[in-house]
């Protein structure tokens, strides 16, 4: 037993490391600074991979339950031009090793598989100050300190503890998402609906594109993807809902209207998501007592690996120090060397996957990869 363990954030890397270690018999407490776990929406759909997601399902006791979630047909993809044609497709056959679940389903089923009172709520990090031979001691904003063994920072893109360990921080990627939902499509928007279809649809360009997903019951949840300078998009005022529709909007003059009603017919304010990464390949020298798990140790652009890594990161961390016989350091040690090898792979992968979805070949550059993938 390996007593006591902090780790910040109620996020998927913070909650499967705390439910395997509870599967493993040793406890932790999950430090999260939201009030509870209904305090802000927990965002769409994720694809959960056999060889890292799934892999940590199994090692939580979860695969199971897990199973229940999967949204049917969330794995078809088509990919349209500009005009709305057709230039591929593939249906769901239940085959693809990547199902979808929503985000806020997978985090509730690992927060209901965790002990009562695991997770403190309310608890949002100052500072994480050493105090020697590993321990740390750990300030709330509220006031309240607690004294630590292992301190575990899986408090996502801007982690306090991540300084603890390395001065890297997150930079600019170049472009930035504009999130925007699409609710009772099927009836309000049939042919935006049609044009996403059953899964997930990608009309892509160079610099540009508005990719969906269809979620449960009848919503479509887009991402409109602009490769623009931070200033460009700091002009918008997204508050002015109207406004921020039609200036998005007009950097896709003459797209289909099916495409463009993503963004002019969609419900609620449209979200700006910046994209930020850390430098590829970062990695910092052991330090006592700490370690980091998901995006604090490894934030790349999206490509469908985030919560996959996150998750695989808290299972490998978990069994590690369940299998080091309480040597704490040569737990973190193994699980931090097979963790910046993995995120590493993933990092370049994430990046050429950018060049892929809005280099100068798309959109032909992602079909090219979705064929390559393609069983038919």
């Amino acid at each position: 037993m390996t007593p006591p363990i902090a780790i910040i954030g109620a996020g998927l890397g913070g909650l499967m490391l705390a439910r395997v270690l509870h599967v493993h018999g040793i406890p932790a407490t999950v430090y999260e600074a939201d009030a509870s776990a209904s305090a802000r929406p927990q965002g769409g759909m994720l694809d959960i991979h056999e060889r890292d997601g799934q892999v940590a399902l199994k090692a939580a006791g979860l695969y199971e339950p897990f199973l229940k979630l999967i949204h049917p047909g969330g794995e078809a993809t088509r990919v349209l031009d500009m005009a709305g044609n057709l230039l591929f497709a593939q249906a769901d056959d239940g085959t693809g090793g990547r199902p979808e679940v929503p985000r806020g389903a997978l985090r509730d089923m690992l927060i209901d598989a965790l002990p009562a009172g695991t997770i403190a709520w309310g608890k949002k990090l100052v500072s994480a100050s050493p105090q020697g031979h590993g321990r740390h001691t750990v300030t709330f904003t509220d006031g309240t300190q607690a004294d630590v063994a292992l301190l575990v920072g899986a408090d996502g893109a801007w982690s306090k503890v991540r300084p603890l360990l390395s001065e890297a921080r997150p930079a600019y990627a170049g472009l930035a998402f504009v999130e925007t939902y699409l609710h009772d499509a099927d009836a309000r928007q049939p042919a935006s609906a049609h044009a996403v279809g059953g899964g997930g649809m990608f009309a892509v360009a160079p610099g540009k594109g508005i990719m969906a997903h269809r979620e449960p019951d009848s919503v479509l949840h887009a991402y409109i993807a602009l490769q623009r300078p931070e200033a460009w998009f700091e002009a918008i005022d997204f508050a002015d809902t109207a406004a921020a529709r039609t200036r998005v909007a007009a950097e896709f003059e003459g797209w289909h209207e099916s495409l463009l009603a993503l963004i002019t017919a969609s419900q609620g304010t449209p979200i700006l998501r910046p994209i930020h990464a850390l430098p590829p390949g970062s990695r910092w020298p052991r330090t006592p007592g700490v370690t980091l798990v998901g995006d604090a140790a490894h934030l790349m652009p999206p490509s469908g690996e985030g919560a996959n890594l996150a998750m695989i990161d808290g299972a490998e961390l978990a069994l590690a120090l369940a299998s080091h016989s309480g040597d704490v350091e040569a737990a973190i040690a193994a699980y931090e060397e097979t963790m910046f090898q993995r995120s590493a792979a993933a990092a370049t992968d994430a990046d050429q996957l950018l060049r892929t979805l809005f280099g100068p070949d798309s959109p032909q550059s992602l079909i090219g990869m979705f064929s390559a993938f393609s069983p038919n």
